[in-house]
């Protein structure tokens, strides 16, 4: 079962970026986009929702006025660009406030308290990553090497050879590779299982590099490409020993 959303917002191009965060979700669905209260308004007569993003700063009726009429009203995240409205917001019992203009993780913040906190749907079962080599007549190896993720609703294959590094963002994780950025419903630890640890090692809690793309580093971050990653302390001693085994550090 899905969280049914909806969106108030008078700018366009605020309306756009939630639909977008929206749908990369397989557990959200988007059911009304609205410029106005009056439309909001109209939309929670006809259609079930649980989930609301309210823009607070918009002509006739603000959004936390329009909030204060509503009998049963869903659960609400307030999106707005000033700060002085979150006291307010929160005594209206919003579940969070986010701040224009909005990152997508901390729009995962956001909705993750809805889904834990509410228990209004659970999401979409997922897929577990698969990885495997291509056929090759030369034999197997890493470059053949791939893995399907879910993600913008299919299964999408990821080389392991593009892949730069793994982050995680909670109960999602965001796979960079050269050329794009894959979001995925999946634990990191769940796919650190599934990687070749010769080419892959988890230096944070919330990281994993590729190996072969590690390009400069300190005892306590390694630079790919223009990204500093850090290395968390948990993990320094083993990751400092795999380097230096690799030939990565100077003695």
């Amino acid at each position: 079962m899905k969280i049914k959303c909806m969106i108030v917002d008078d700018e366009p191009l605020a309306l756009d970026v939630l639909e977008t965060f929206i749908e990369r979700l397989d557990n959200l669905e988007l059911v009304c986009r609205c410029n106005n209260a009056l439309e909001a308004y109209n939309c929670l007569q006809t259609h079930k929702v649980d989930l609301l993003f309210l823009d607070i700063q918009m002509p006739k009726l603000t959004g936390i006025d329009f909030l204060k009429t509503l009998t049963n009203p869903p659960k609400v995240i307030f999106t707005t660009a000033y700060r002085d409205y979150a006291l307010e917001g929160f005594e209206l019992n919003a579940v969070d406030y986010l701040l224009k203009p909005i990152a997508f993780e901390r729009f995962l913040k956001a909705v993750s308290k809805v889904t834990t906190a509410a228990e209004v749907a659970k999401p979409a079962a997922i897929a577990a990553p698969v990885v495997a080599p291509l056929a090759t007549t030369s034999g197997p190896g890493y470059k053949e090497a791939f893995i399907y993720l879910k993600a913008d609703k299919k299964m999408v294959k990821i080389m392991l050879s593009d892949i730069l590094y793994i982050e995680s963002l909670k109960d999602y994780i965001r796979v960079k590779t050269e050329t794009k950025e894959i979001i995925s419903y999946q634990k990191i630890s769940f796919l650190e299982e599934k990687l070749p640890t010769d080419k892959f090692l988890r230096i944070h809690r919330s990281f994993i590099v590729a190996l072969d793309k590690i390009q400069a580093f300190s005892a306590t971050a390694v630079d790919i490409g223009k990204t500093e990653i850090p290395i968390g302390r948990f993990y320094k001693n083993e990751v400092l020993q795999i380097l230096n085994q690799n030939n990565l550090l100077e003695a």
